[in-house]
């Protein structure tokens, strides 16, 4: 009688591309230890598009092979969990690089209840040879570093090939990326998810292959960048977005009355112009991030931002229109009193350049303000409908779903911080 899906309670998730030096003996590695921890286990290999023996070997060696035409390490990977039928998946390269026979320490923990089970090269050895300088001392831990800034995942190596999970965990993150990055969504999105995550130290060996490795030191580097940003917009959109218009706004401030000396230094007009320029695209790029914050709750697609979330708890279309209005106020009364002051001295030359500018800018930033609102409010349709279902269908996020739904909008995004 065929296995069934509840038979099998681990499956060993391999990701190929042209690995035949090495798959043999990683998928005997991974059967014998299966048969040691009397585990019923399966090996499904996930290949991206061998040309030499890989699969061939793969299948005499008992493993369940799924092709993915579609290139990319999380292409391969994501082809391989989905047909896989164990309650628990670990994942890691065929390169011989990862030792398969140390899938004991990952199930134990998944078994205590663990959704991710991260292995930590940083933590652990990394034998001469097996991990280029750059990637060890600067590329792993910079792009480690950046994530916990942005996430506070607690994980060492993000980029650790080696790691478990449960299969209804994975099935909630809902990851889309085709690359290396693949590896960093996992981590982004189970910490944003609230999911129990713990480290286990590994060796990493040197790569077993005759082949180049698949890594592309700064594409993959970027593309893992790209990703950190998109899923904090308070990070790409917030903190930056939030200083230019206050330094815009302060500038503007010290020189609305004319040209000033401060510190030692003439400011005069330059300055004003800056400082109008300023405060116009930070007004705007902090707009961009609640445009995004929005698609991305109506999409589902997790971007963990506290400030755009509180932001949404606090506004309505009402307060846009209301404070556009106003700025719009400010300035034209502005106008209006420069223009009753010109007519009273005869409409000869007056000194009031600094205060149009100013004024100007107060009723540009209101402008933007009221259509903005208006086409947030577009976006925002829908939303709360979104996160209800997403949260009805998601067991793993109800865990903390006390902390995901806005009191009057329903528009809190899934887990906050």
């Amino acid at each position: 009688m065929s296995e069934t899906k509840q038979d099998i309670e681990v499956s060993a998730i391999m990701p190929c591309l042209n690995e035949q030096d090495t798959i043999e003996r990683c998928i005997e590695k991974a059967i014998n230890t299966f048969a040691v921890l009397g585990i019923r286990g399966e090996v499904v290999v996930g290949d991206n598009g061998s040309t030499d023996r890989s699969v061939e070997i793969a299948e005499s060696r008992g493993a369940r092979v799924v092709r993915e035409p579609m290139r990319g390490y999380g292409s391969a990977l994501q082809a391989a969990i989905k047909a896989s039928r164990g309650k628990y998946c670990i994942m890691a390269d065929c390169d011989d690089s990862y030792d398969w026979s140390a899938m004991g320490p990952f199930i134990e923990k998944l078994r205590q209840g663990y959704d991710l089970v991260m292995g930590t090269r940083l933590k652990g050895t990394i034998l001469p040879g097996a991990m280029p300088p750059l990637h060890r001392f600067f590329g792993n831990p910079f792009l480690s570093g950046i994530m916990n800034l942005f996430f506070r995942t607690g994980v060492s190596d993000a980029y650790c090939g080696m790691r478990g999970f449960s299969r209804e965990a994975y099935d909630q993150l809902q990851l889309r990326s085709l690359g290396m990055e693949f590896a960093i969504e996992m981590v982004v999105k189970a910490s944003n998810k609230d999911m129990r995550i713990t480290e286990i130290p590994v060796t990493l060996h040197v790569d077993g292959r005759t082949g180049q490795p698949h890594l592309r030191t700064f594409r993959d580097g970027w593309r893992t960048l790209k990703l950190l940003l998109f899923y904090a917009p308070d990070y790409l959109y917030a903190i930056p977005g939030s200083i230019l218009l206050i330094l815009g706004v302060v500038l503007q401030v010290l020189l609305v009355k004319g040209p000033s000396v401060i510190w030692g230094f003439y400011m005069g007009i330059h300055w004003l112009a800056l400082g109008c320029l300023l405060a116009l695209v930070g007004v705007q790029i902090l707009f961009l991030g609640a445009f995004a914050k929005a698609f991305a709750m109506n999409e589902a697609f997790e971007m963990r931002g506290r400030l755009f979330t509180r932001f949404f708890d606090w506004f309505t279309l009402e307060i846009g229109i209301g404070v556009g209005f106003f700025l719009i106020w400010v300035g034209l009364m502005i106008d209006v009193a420069i223009l009753a002051t010109w007519i009273a001295r005869d409409m000869g030359p007056m000194g009031t350049t600094h205060v149009v500018f100013t004024a100007t800018t107060v009723v540009a930033v209101g402008v933007q303000i009221i259509f903005y609102s208006f086409f947030l409010g577009v976006l925002k349709i829908g939303t709360a409908e979104t996160r209800k279902e997403m949260l009805a269908s998601n067991p793993v996020t109800n865990r903390s779903a006390s902390h995901s739904i806005a009191s009057s909008t329903g528009e809190r995004e899934a887990i906050n911080q």
